[in-house]
């Protein structure tokens, strides 16, 4: 049996799975896996109760049952995403409703991944390893675009001092361009038409200056709603044309 360990991705900690399921036996066998793959478990019964751990805890991954009392599966998907404080954990869906129209509605309220029962434990342990994975390199390209900016700006003020009493204008020295590993992390964002999760596409970077440069991130749905532009400082979502 093959095992990960997962770790958080800012700390040498333990990542922490919150489990939600009515069946007390199906979150005894995955959280019996995850935790000899060194994971924190939570658990919950019902849909209410794994809302409330889920923004009290902020747990690295949720793994939910479609079926659940209190607040369903789909609904549960919905609320994670509306709320600021836990619209980017990623969510996995393991559910016995293996009818297309289903997966289709789970992927519509905001799970990043929806697996079939019965699933093994060690299938659902890959695929949070993967999802893991996935949310730290986004973190790793945002620091590494944040350090490229800081050496930029440090360059810049080299160049103004050099020239002195000739300054350059940072508004010369500001690279406008795209890039797909921005200052800021793109967020997790819904389509306004069809609430699927917006797939990112890239980053311009632009404004006036390195000091006051602009972020606007460029999305498209999966759907074929089109193409949308968010802008970081306003914070709002539009589409470019």
């Amino acid at each position: 049996m093959e095992l990960h360990a997962f770790a958080h991705a800012k700390r040498d900690l333990p990542a922490t799975a919150l489990l939600v399921d009515r069946d007390a036996e199906t979150r005894k066998i995955y959280a019996a896996y995850l935790k000899l793959s060194f994971c924190l478990i939570e658990e919950a019964e019902d849909g209410r109760e794994a809302l409330a751990k889920a923004i009290s805890y902020l747990p690295d991954v949720i793994v939910t049952e479609t079926r659940l009392p209190g607040i369903n599966g789909f609904d549960l998907c919905s609320l994670l995403r509306q709320d600021a404080s836990t619209s980017a954990i990623p969510i996995v869906v393991v559910t016995a409703d293996a009818v297309d129209e289903n997966v289709t509605r789970a992927q519509i309220a905001g799970a990043d991944t929806v697996l079939i029962k019965p699933c093994k434990a060690e299938t659902l342990g890959a695929e949070i390893g993967r999802l893991l994975d996935q949310s730290s390199a986004l973190r790793e390209r945002a620091r590494a675009a944040r350090e490229k900016t800081r050496q930029q700006l440090d360059a810049a003020g080299s160049v103004t001092a050099r020239t002195a009493p000739r300054r350059t204008m940072l508004s010369r020295a500001h690279a406008r361009h795209d890039t797909t590993t921005p200052p800021a992390v793109p967020p997790t964002l819904v389509c306004p038409s069809c609430e699927r999760q917006l797939r990112y596409l890239r980053s311009h970077i632009g404004g006036v200056s390195v000091r006051h440069q602009e972020q606007w991130d460029y999305f498209e749905c999966p759907g074929g709603c089109g193409t949308f532009q968010y802008r970081e400082r306003t914070r709002k979502l539009r589409k470019p044309y």
